[in-house]
């Protein structure tokens, strides 16, 4: 049995994101008995016990603590110091680890903030394997901006790895931009495929079309985005004025934006169209996008997109730009005509051509259902956790097959 040790900044059951939610699905499927993983994460709440097993990761969780913090609590002291304290503090606590537990590898999930503990300990520890997975979402530039002042420590994150796990052709490029010279494979992000493709009565959907208040002739776009500037919600917003008014815009999400786009709305006239709908529970989503008729998200960046995945296993026609890892799996009739077409791509920043897409869909029903068809075909081949799993499992086997966890 080998054991890993992985460092993530937050863990369930609280705080959780795409990144936790990789770790879960693929940790889960992986045998205790071949891989015993442990993991280095803020504990944040202090009414979560500083160790315990989760599924098959036993967590360790370090850092300044408040009693049951909600999300804005994070953005206040002493939680606001967390995530740089992590970049240290975990160090110590592998190195406290190692010495029980004597790992045979060690795993970084995304290289800003957890990269600099792991390249840390790959320095004191040479002999011990490293894999770096990059799930970043935001532009590098952006990450590489925050980390200037510990730059020499956060390249190094990239350059002491053994081997680069990205979940997209766009990270991989970052990878090796930023020194990574060794051993790469891209492996996406997957969704949980049984619960986006369930198949509901049309009483359900009925039901879910009259909570929302969508009338037979009515279009309803929908995103489920953080309301962030990398994500164009406000591209969606501008482009319903060039689209009838029978078309809504359903946002799913918060964000510090929120405001800001509100406020957009009401500026261009169609407040009513650009419905702010709130924080959207997995269990929910399935059935809400089906009710909807049109994804969108015409993101600036995006490491990768779960969220357009999703779309596409539940069914619907999907409007995105090809920016960062979106071009893996989003394929325009036009700009990709040598692939099958999965969506329909604009250019960023673009609510015109938003708006062209969206008539495009329209217009045309019976494209509309090939693209469709297509798109769940893919997601079904290409993004269960069983499959992504299972290429995660070989990269391990693979990096650690000659890793004996001693100096």
């Amino acid at each position: 049995m080998k054991r890993v040790l992985i460092f993530s900044l937050n863990y369930y059951p609280r705080f959780i994101g795409g990144a936790e939610v990789a770790i879960k699905e693929i940790t889960d499927r992986i045998s205790p008995g071949e891989i015993e993983f442990h993991m280095v994460t803020l504990r944040m709440d202090s009414e979560l016990p500083k160790s315990e097993s989760i599924g098959n990761v036993i967590v360790h969780r370090i850092g300044p603590t408040r009693k049951n913090p909600s999300i804005a609590d994070l953005q206040k002291a002493p939680l606001h110091y967390n995530k740089h304290l992590y970049q240290f503090l975990a160090v110590w606590e592998a190195l406290c680890l190692h010495r029980k537990y004597r790992f045979d590898g060690i795993w970084a999930m995304m290289a800003h903030s957890c990269g600099i503990p792991a390249g840390i300990f790959k320095s004191l520890n040479p002999h011990v394997k490293y894999l770096l997975t990059l799930q970043e979402g935001d532009p590098p530039e952006h990450i590489e901006t925050l980390m200037r002042r510990v730059w020499p420590l956060f390249k190094q994150g990239f350059t002491k790895a053994d081997c680069l796990q990205p979940i997209s052709n766009f990270l991989l490029a970052w990878g090796r931009h930023m020194g990574f010279a060794g051993t790469a494979e891209v492996i996406p992000n997957a969704v949980d495929t049984t619960h986006f493709t369930r198949e509901y009565s049309d009483r359900e959907i009925k039901e879910v079309k009259e909570e929302l208040k969508k009338n037979d002739d009515d279009i309803f776009l929908v995103t489920t985005s953080r309301l962030v500037h990398k994500n164009a919600v406000d591209d969606v917003i501008r482009a319903l004025v060039l689209l009838p008014s029978k078309i809504s815009f359903l946002i799913y999400g918060i964000g510090p934006d929120e405001n800001k786009l509100r406020s957009l709305a009401k500026e261009l006239g169609v407040k009513d169209r650009a419905r702010f709908m709130g924080q959207l529970g997995h269990n929910e989503m399935p059935l809400i996008l089906t009710a909807c008729d049109i994804f969108i998200r015409p993101s600036r960046s995006e490491g990768m997109g779960n969220s357009f995945v999703e779309a596409m296993a539940v069914g619907l026609p999907v409007i995105a730009t090809q920016e960062g890892g979106i071009a893996d799996f989003l394929f325009d009739e036009q700009r990709d005509p040598s692939k099958e077409t999965t969506g329909w791509a604009v250019d960023a920043n673009s609510p015109e051509q938003i708006a062209l897409a969206v008539e495009d869909i329209l217009a045309r029903p019976e494209k509309v259902t090939q693209v469709r068809a297509t798109a769940r075909t893919m997601v079904l081949d290409r993004y269960s956790w069983d499959t992504v799993a299972k290429d995660i499992r070989t990269l391990f086997v693979r990096m650690l097959g000659d890793s004996n966890g001693v100096e």
